[in-house]
């Protein structure tokens, strides 16, 4: 974008007239305290991830990496701070699919091009969503979609809200398993879906791992199929919707590290350096998967782009076949 130009100029002519860059460019990166920019409130599962996250990638790069919490609007906040900050490798921001898969395609303006606006760095973690009944309603996914396909629109399928990574990933089930109908209900959070579904009033829910491992474990719960390629190493006895029979269902959330478009190249080389680093380590992997996030141990930038982009053109039509925007 043309601000990209204006910040990058005053260097790209002291370079080519001569000069003096200022002083900080003759450093070695990072000389100075990185902000990360976080899209969701303290506490909450981003929030939880991109913290660990940031204590070892400072502790790789020898400068502390502080989270900056920009909570709203389901990650455009931090996202449109992200795209207009100096592309120094000082800002960065860890991208969910709500900014940049759903916001960024549901909003008639959302300040802020999910992949012109950015260099992908590295993407830490997948978390696949899953679909979860009460136990007394099926023992499988073939028996629950026999039973929503009989029910001709009449079964409640849970979501933690409109217009969410969750209410996609349920009408993307619907989709690929033959263009089914379900009485979609919306709630205001996972939590109150999952407990909702746990008290027998839906009897399915479309959640993440993390909101319903607990109580699949405690058989409150019984996760009918992750929305993944592959089963969880972590929780390999639920398989996945492909392997049932759905084909192509693949829904998640993810976490990925992105900075300003027109960031140099050596300081993106660096940071997904660092970052290769820190998913390396047994104890990072432990951390992630102890909170039913997937670690990718193979990204690069060049991964990562393609990943947002296939991500954000796998939902663009799924959203508006719904109707739903967001003025």
């Amino acid at each position: 974008m043309n601000r990209r130009n204006v910040l990058g100029l005053p260097l790209a002519i002291g370079a080519a007239g001569g000069l003096p860059a200022p002083a900080r460019a003759q450093g070695v990166y990072p000389d100075r305290p990185i902000r990360l920019l976080i899209g969701f409130a303290a506490g909450g599962p981003t929030d939880i991830v991109g913290r660990r996250f940031a204590d070892r990638l400072g502790a790789v790069l020898g400068q502390p990496v502080v989270v900056e919490n920009r909570s709203g609007a389901s990650g455009a906040i931090a996202s449109v701070e992200a795209a207009r900050a100096r592309p120094d490798g000082y800002t960065l921001m860890l991208a969910t699919s709500s900014s940049h898969a759903i916001y960024a395609s549901l909003a008639v303006r959302p300040g802020f091009d999910p992949v012109a606006d950015y260099a992908a760095v590295a993407l830490v973690g997948v978390v696949p969503m899953v679909i979860a009944a009460h136990p007394a309603f099926a023992a499988n996914l073939p028996e629950a979609l026999d039973k929503i396909r009989a029910s001709r629109g009449e079964i409640a399928l849970a979501t933690s809200g409109n217009g969410g990574i969750a209410h996609f990933a349920a009408e993307l089930l619907l989709h690929q398993a033959g263009g089914l109908r379900a009485n979609l209900v919306h709630y205001r959070g996972g939590g109150p879906a999952v407990q909702d579904a746990i008290a027998g009033h839906v009897p399915l829910v479309v959640e993440t791992f993390a909101t319903t491992l607990e109580h699949h474990r405690a058989g409150r719960l019984r996760i009918l199929a992750a929305f993944a390629g592959q089963r969880s190493a972590a929780v390999p006895d639920v398989p996945t919707a492909i392997e049932q029979g759905v084909p192509n269902m693949l829904a998640n959330t993810y976490n990925a590290l992105l900075a300003p478009a027109g960031m140099p190249a050596p300081v993106i080389a660096k940071l997904a350096e660092a970052t290769a680093k820190v998913a390396a380590e047994p104890e990072f992997q432990a951390f992630l998967r102890s909170v039913s996030v997937e670690p990718v141990l193979d990204s690069t930038p060049a991964r990562t782009a393609e990943f947002i982009r296939s991500e954000r053109a796998k939902w663009e039509p799924i959203i508006r076949a719904t109707g739903l925007r967001i003025e």
